[in-house]
């Protein structure tokens, strides 16, 4: 799965807040997430995330290159 950093990953699962989207700062065998509803910062496994993952959005999505 191609998840890169400043992409905000919409989860299967809510975070204890109720959000559940997560800002990607880091990514790699483990990811680094920013809960977008609280601010609170983790670290998880890669596997255990991409298999949570429902939605990828990033950043430059929308826009058209070229034209």
């Amino acid at each position: 799965m191609d998840v890169r950093v400043g992409d905000v990953l919409l989860m299967k699962k809510p975070h204890p807040c109720g959000a559940k989207e997560m800002l990607v700062l880091r990514s790699g065998s483990d990811f680094r997430l920013r809960c977008v509803g609280c601010g609170h910062e983790f670290m998880a496994p890669g596997l255990r995330i991409e298999k949570n993952i429902k939605k990828i959005t990033r950043p430059d999505d929308g826009q058209k290159g070229g034209e």
